[in-house]
């Protein structure tokens, strides 16, 4: 259970895709409840029914704003984080459909009971539009990535393309590394250390250093040498495979037995690099 929680789990970042996704939060429980009137909705009877109960899709569609606005500063994202938010979103709309049912719809005194009844009804409603949510945004997200993956790696060079001689140098402290940009792979970092892979005689070649990833990049930063991830810089010359999932990206280099995570702050500089080395 713990390790399925543990699952990374694409987040919301930009404000248009929260934005989008709360309106359609909103929409779905005021569709729920005017279409399968549940919890007794039937019997109510008014002229603006439909009208009194919009106020619903506003209150959920804000409360699923707020909670996303707030958890798009945050990293490490996973399942277990993604139902935490969810159970916040279904307590928030819970609290605040109680008062607006009771002081303006039902006109009850407030009471634990009643707000308890009304906590029941937002789970019967929220739970299964949050799982329709959860599991249709990772399968969209999952496809697309993957089919855009598809179609780069079917026209990724299979060598790296000719280029003049380029010397990449690292220096820090008392060390220095330097290699042809053609025989870099890449870099990742843990802490304070950086791992260089790169190739010698056709021999891959790993080289740790102390030095920030930061320090490394802005000495061998170039055209096809970025950072894609906070704790990865890649030659995109050498890559040669690109596969997809719902995080996101992944880089495949035959010469090492890891796959480089894109970080989704970094697809949209990775990505058409890649497109552009098909041209």
């Amino acid at each position: 259970m713990f390790s399925f929680t543990a699952h990374p789990y694409p987040k919301s970042e930009s404000f248009k895709e929260i934005f989008v996704s709360s309106l359609g939060a909103g929409i779905a429980v005021y569709l729920f409840l005017i279409i399968f009137q549940p919890f007794g909705t039937e019997n109510f009877q008014h002229p603006y029914k439909f009208v009194l109960l919009f106020p619903y899709c506003i209150i959920f569609g804000t409360a699923f704003l707020m909670a996303n606005l707030i958890t798009s500063r945050f990293s490490n994202w996973n399942i277990g984080s993604e139902l935490l938010k969810i159970t916040f979103i279904l307590c928030t709309g819970s609290i605040l459909s109680y008062f607006y049912n009771s002081l303006f719809l039902s006109h009850v005194k407030l009471d634990i009971v009643n707000y308890f009844y009304m906590f029941l009804y937002t789970l019967a409603v929220g739970i299964p539009i949050s799982i329709i949510y959860i599991l249709s945004r990772y399968i969209y997200l999952k496809t697309i990535h993957e089919k855009k993956a598809r179609n780069i790696s079917q026209h990724l060079p299979v060598s790296p393309p000719a280029e003049r001689q380029n010397l990449l140098k690292i220096s820090a402290q008392n060390t220095e590394l330097v290699m042809n940009k053609k025989d870099f792979l890449c870099v990742q970092s843990m802490e304070n250390y950086c791992t260089f892979y790169f190739l010698e005689n056709n021999s891959l070649q790993k080289a740790l250093i102390r030095i920030s990833l930061t320090n490394a990049l802005q000495q061998i930063e170039t055209g096809s040498v970025k950072k894609c991830h906070r704790s990865y810089i890649v030659n995109l010359g050498r890559v040669k495979k690109l596969k997809g999932n719902a995080q996101g990206y992944k880089l495949i280099l035959p010469e090492v037995d890891f796959e480089i995570p894109v970080s989704r702050s970094f697809i949209p500089s990775i990505i058409p690099q890649l497109q552009k080395q098909n041209l």
